[in-house]
C-alpha cells in the first residue's frame, strides 16, 4: 500500500511485522514496525497519510505514525478472531476492520476507541470491505455468500443482505466516481452488480469464468470492471450492460490473485501464482510488453503508486518488488545480458549510454534511463573484454580493451568497429583511457608491464611504450581538465605519473601500498587529488603535484578494492569491493558516506558516475550492471525533507515537549 503522496510504501508480513520502504530507492525506512504477534494481513494509510493501520491474525488492529514508525496508542482490541481487512473512510474519521469472527468493527482513529457496537449479521468470516466514495455506505463481503450494506454513521444495516451468490464472496467494490453500483466477486465463478440504493441486483450475473474469483476492481472512470479468477484469466466487463468488454485476458499459467488499474486507467496490472505480473491495455485487451518476471513464488498483490509511475508487487517469495510500468522493467533492476562476468562500465559524456565489457568477449550499450540494451553486442575481441571508455567531449568513439592483447575503437551509434585493432602489446590489455578535453590521445595498460599511447584518429602509436613498471600495468587515468598528467597503476605495488607529451616519468613512483594497485582516478574538476585502490585492502589519496600522500589510507574495508571513481564534482569517491559491495566516501573528510551499496552477488569490478552525478553504475562478476540513485547521498537533508517533510509544531510537542522546534526543512 502506497501512502497518499506516494513517498512511502507499507507492506504487511507473515513475520508479524509491517515494513516501510522508500519507493524511489527501494530501501527500508526505519526499522520494521513490531508489536503484532501473528501474521499481519493488511495495511492501509489514512487519507491524509498521517496514520497507518495494520490488521493481523492476533485479533488486533494497530495504528502507527509512518514518519516515526512508532505505535499510536494501544492496540485496537475486541475482535475474537484474526482481522483480515482494514479500511479508512474517505474523510479519515472512521476506521473499519473486518474479521474471521463474522463481524465488522468501527473505530475512531484519533482516540483508538470503538464507535458503536460491532456490526453483526454475517454468519461467517468477513473477507473484504469498502466505503462508498462519499463515505455514507460501507459494504462488507463474507464467507456466508452475502454482502451487507451498513450506515457507518449509525452502525445499522441498510436493507437486507445482498443474496444470490452460492459461495463465499471474496471482493466488493463501489463504482467511481459516485458509488452508484456495487460489484461483487465470488467463489461461485460469478460477479454480480447491485444497486446500493435498493439492494437489488442490476442485470444478470456476470458469467464466463470457469473457477472462483478473488478480485474485482473498477477502472478509475467506472467504465470498466475487471475480475480475476483461479481459471488463470482476467475478464473485463461493461458495468452498464453487464456484457464482457472483449475477450478474456489470457497468458497467465496459474491463478490470478490480484488486479489493479493505473490511476489514469490506461494500464491494467495482474498478479498471478505463476510468479509473474502482466500489464495490459484495458481498451484493446492486449498485453503491454513481456511479463514482469523476477519473483520466485506466487505474486499475491499488485498496486500502482498514486502518480502511476511505480508498480509494487508482493509475493510468497517474501519479497516486494518495484517496477517501472512505462519501461516494463523492475526499478533498480540489474542490466543483464553478459554471460561471463562484467569487467567494466562507463557513461558516455552526455550520460545517455553506458557500456559494460564482459568475460563473454563483448561490450554492450545500454540506455541507463530504461535499462534496455541498444543494438547488438560489440563482438570482435577473441578473449574477455576488460575495459571500456568513451571519447571526450562528445562520445563519438568507444574504446575497448581485451585479454586478446588488443584495444579496439567503435562507433557507438552504429556499433561497428572503427579501423583496425590497436596492436603492439605482448600480453592482455587491462585498461584504456582517453585524454581530456578532446580525446586526442588514448592510453592502454597491459599485462606486459607497459603503457602505450595512441592517436585514435589514425590508430597509430604515439611515441615509444612507457616502461618502468616491473609487473602487470592494470590501470590508467589522465588528469582533468587538460590531460597533462597520466597516472598508471601496477601489480608492482606502485603508481607512476607521466607526461603524456614527452612520455617521460614525472617524479618518483608513488609508494606505500603493500600489494598490487588495481585502480587509479583523478578528482574532478581540477585533478588535485589522485585516488589509488590496492589489493592490500586500502585506498590512498595523493597530491599529484608533490607525489605525497594526503592523509591516512582509507582502511574501513575487509576485502580487496577493484575500482575507484570520483563523482563529477569530486565530492564523493566510490570504491568497488571484492565482497560484492560498493562504498561511498567523502574525500575531504576521509569518512564513509552512508551504508554500503549491496546487490551484486560477486566481486564488483568497475564503477562509474553519470556526468550529472545523479547515477552510479557498477559492474560485477555476477554478469550484471546495476544503476544506483545517489540523490540521498548528494543532499541527504533536502532529500529526506522532500520525501517525508518536516515535523509540525503539534508533532514536535508530542515527541519533544518543552524544546524549541528546529527548522531543519525550512518550514
Amino acid at each position: 500500500m502506497f501512502s497518499p503522496d506516494g513517498k512511502l510504501l507499507a507492506t504487511p508480513g507473515e513475520d508479524e511485522t509491517v515494513r516501510l520502504w522508500d519507493p524511489v530507492t527501494g530501501r527500508p525506512v526505519g526499522a520494521p514496525l513490531t508489536g503484532h504477534t501473528d501474521w499481519v494481513r493488511d495495511v492501509v494509510f489514512s487519507p491524509d497519510g498521517k496514520l497507518l493501520a495494520s490488521a493481523a491474525d492476533d485479533e488486533t488492529v494497530r495504528l502507527w505514525d509512518p514518519v516515526t514508525g512508532r505505535p499510536v496508542g494501544a492496540p485496537l482490541t475486541g475482535h475474537t478472531a484474526g482481522v483480515w481487512d482494514v479500511v479508512f473512510s474517505p474523510d479519515g474519521k472512521l476506521l473499519a476492520s473486518a474479521a474471521d469472527d463474522n463481524t465488522v468493527r468501527l473505530w475512531d482513529p484519533v482516540t483508538g476507541r470503538p464507535v458503536g457496537a460491532p456490526l453483526t449479521g454475517h454468519t461467517a468470516g468477513v473477507w473484504d470491505m469498502e466505503f462508498s466514495p462519499d463515505g455514507k455506505l460501507l459494504a462488507s463481503a463474507a464467507d456466508d455468500n452475502t454482502v451487507r450494506l451498513w450506515d457507518p454513521a449509525t452502525g445499522r444495516p441498510i436493507g437486507t443482505p445482498l443474496t444470490g451468490h452460492t459461495a463465499a464472496v471474496r471482493a466488493v467494490a463501489f463504482r467511481p466516481p459516485h458509488g452508484d453500483l456495487v460489484a461483487t466477486a465470488s467463489e461461485d465463478r460469478t460477479a454480480r452488480l447491485w444497486d446500493p440504493a435498493t439492494g437489488r441486483p442490476v442485470g444478470a450475473p456476470l458469467t464466463g469464468h470457469t473457477a472462483g474469483m478473488g478480485a474485482a476492481v473498477f477502472s478509475p472512470d467506472g467504465k470498466l470492471l475487471a475480475t480475476a479468477s483461479a481459471d488463470n484469466t482476467v475478464r473485463l466487463w461493461d458495468p452498464v450492460t453487464g456484457r464482457p468488454a472483449g475477450a478474456p485476458l489470457t497468458g497467465h499459467s496459474d491463478w490470478v490473485r490480484d488486479v489493479a488499474f493505473s490511476p489514469d486507467g490506461k494500464l491494467l496490472a495482474t498478479a498471478s501464482e505463476d510468479e509473474t505480473v502482466r500489464l495490459w491495455d484495458p481498451v484493446t485487451g492486449r498485453p503491454v510488453g513481456a511479463p514482469l518476471t523476477g519473483h520466485t513464488a506466487g505474486v499475491r498483490t499488485v498496486v500502482f503508486s498514486p502518480d502511476g509511475k511505480l508498480l509494487a508487487t508482493a509475493s510468497e517469495d517474501e519479497t516486494v518488488r518495484l517496477w517501472d510500468p512505462a519501461a516494463k522493467r523492475p526499478v533498480d533492476a540489474p542490466l543483464t545480458g553478459h554471460t561471463d562476468g562484467v569487467r567494466a562500465v562507463v557513461f558516455s559524456p552526455d550520460g545517455t549510454l553506458a557500456s559494460g565489457g564482459g568475460g563473454d568477449k563483448t561490450a554492450r550499450l545500454w540506455n541507463p534511463v530504461t535499462g534496455q540494451p541498444i543494438g547488438e553486442p560489440l563482438v570482435e575481441h577473441t578473449e574477455w573484454a576488460t575495459a571500456v571508455a568513451f571519447s571526450p567531449p562528445d562520445g563519438k568513439l568507444l574504446a575497448t580493451a581485451s585479454i586478446d592483447k588488443a584495444a579496439r575503437l567503435w562507433d557507438p551509434v552504429t556499433g561497428r568497429p572503427v579501423g583496425a585493432p590497436l596492436t603492439g602489446h605482448t600480453a592482455g590489455v587491462r585498461a584504456v583511457a582517453f585524454s581530456p578535453p578532446d580525446g586526442r590521445l588514448l592510453a592502454t595498460a597491459s599485462m606486459d608491464d607497459t603503457v602505450r599511447l595512441w592517436d585514435p584518429a589514425t590508430g597509430r602509436p604515439v611515441g615509444a611504450p612507457l616502461t618502468g613498471h616491473t609487473a602487470d600495468a592494470l590501470a590508467v587515468a589522465f588528469s582533468p581538465p587538460d590531460g597533462k598528467l597520466l597516472a598508471t597503476a601496477s601489480m608492482d605495488n606502485t603508481v607512476r605519473l607521466w607526461d603524456p607529451v614527452t612520455g617521460r616519468q614525472v617524479g618518483a613512483p608513488l609508494t606505500g601500498h603493500t600489494a598490487g594497485v588495481r585502480a587509479v582516478a583523478f578528482s574532478p574538476p581540477d585533478g588535485r587529488l589522485l585516488a589509488t585502490a590496492s589489493m592490500d585492502n586500502t585506498v590512498r589519496l595523493w597530491d599529484p603535484v608533490t607525489g605525497r600522500p594526503v592523509g591516512a589510507p582509507l582502511t574501513d574495508h575487509t576485502e580487496e578494492e577493484g575500482a575507484v571513481a570520483f563523482s563529477p564534482d569530486g565530492k564523493l569517491l566510490a570504491i568497488a569491493l571484492d565482497d560484492g559491495t560498493v562504498r561511498l566516501w567523502d574525500p575531504a573528510t576521509k569518512r564513509p558516506v552512508g551504508a554500503p551499496l549491496t546487490g551484486h552477488t560477486e566481486s564488483v569490478s568497475s564503477v562509474a558516475f553519470s556526468p550529472d552525478g545523479k547515477l552510479l553504475a557498477t559492474a560485477g562478476l555476477d554478469d550484471t550492471v546495476r544503476l544506483w540513485d545517489l540523490s540521498i547521498f548528494l543532499n541527504p537533508i533536502a532529500n529526506l525533507c522532500q520525501r517525508v517533510g518536516g515535523l509540525s509544531e503539534e508533532e514536535w510537542k508530542t515527541y519533544a515537549p518543552g524544546e524549541s522546534l528546529p527548522r531543519v526543512c525550512g518550514d
